[in-house]
């Protein structure tokens, strides 16, 4: 998560999601852009999310279906609340172009006040991280950009260090937000020990963190972010990235990339970010997508199995 416009949607998956004049609407959602050579997958994004109250939210099957008319042939739809990550979970049944990740966000855990309670609910994420379409934890980690005081962030590490145990029990990726806590997240992840499958989701460092990943095998997702002029650091790390290790994603429908910043992002924007990659990296575009894709499966398994 990025930006606090954005709230959630029980709608999601409704046809009728935007009311009697939902063609006008989605009409306002950005164009699709031009189809992949090769399918990839978006690693994270949430397709619950309303835009505004004026836009809504493009019913998830709509928006595969235009995802998929690109290039992209499907998803990890990324949980953040208990609530969020059950409509996950439940979801991922219901298409087989979708895989679930369920925890509860970095900025959820001090809402919950006290570590019983926050217990509770990290056991109900252990109950669905049993189920066989849910194939990653996340998104967890620690942000310190919202969350102040010593109580609130010491209820953000236990919710951390509770799912990375979640993660490893499981034998599932485990899905980084870390945000302006890039040395506490690696401290922590080296403390508790982390999982076989590492994944930090909207890459946010510079050369200094993604030499870290690189050593320890970690895997870099990079988003819309990239085609931002002011952030070079993340197109660095992207260069310097050993091809094996880098993902992508939207993190829908937030960052969309350029030249749609402020408007909803989405799955089938992906080609953009993806052509962006390539440019970066100097790379064959159709190479490229099928590395993402190698790599993403290595991640996460196969779509259809569990199906």
């Amino acid at each position: 998560m990025a930006e606090e416009q954005f709230v959630r949607s029980s709608k999601a998956g409704k046809p009728e999601a935007a009311g009697s004049s939902s063609k006008a609407k989605v009409k306002a959602f950005p164009s699709n852009p031009e189809p992949l050579p090769l399918p990839v997958y978006d690693n994270h994004c949430h397709l619950e999310f309303e835009f505004d109250d004026d836009l809504g939210v493009m019913p998830w099957r709509e928006n595969l279906d235009r995802a998929v008319s690109v290039g992209v042939r499907g998803i990890v739809q990324v949980g953040v609340t208990l609530e969020s990550s059950k409509w996950c979970a439940q979801v991922a049944t219901e298409d087989p172009r979708i895989l679930a990740a369920v925890a509860l966000h970095p900025n959820e855990a001090p809402l919950y006040k006290t570590k019983p309670a926050l217990d509770q609910a990290i056991a109900e994420i252990a109950a669905l991280a049993t189920q066989p379409r849910v194939r990653a934890i996340g998104e967890t980690g620690l942000d310190f950009f919202r969350t102040e005081g010593q109580e609130e962030i010491l209820l953000q590490r236990h919710s951390f260090e509770g799912h990375i145990r979640i993660a490893k029990e499981n034998n599932l990726a485990l899905m980084i937000h870390d945000r302006d806590a890039h040395e506490d997240v690696v401290e922590t992840l080296k403390r508790v020990g982390a999982p076989d499958k590492v994944v930090f989701h909207c890459y946010s460092g510079d050369t200094d963190l993604a030499e870290i990943c690189i050593q320890n095998g970690w895997y870099m997702s990079f988003a819309g972010n990239i085609t931002i002029k002011r952030n070079q650091h993340l197109r660095d790390s992207l260069a310097m990235a050993p091809a094996e290790l880098i993902l992508v994603e939207t993190d829908a429908p937030f960052l969309a990339p350029e030249p749609y910043r402020g408007r909803p992002n989405t799955p089938y924007l992906v080609p953009i970010t993806v052509r962006k990659m390539a440019e970066v990296r100097d790379a064959d575009l159709e190479a490229l997508c099928a590395q993402l894709a190698l790599n993403t499966e290595a991640v996460y398994g196969s779509w259809s199995e569990g199906f």
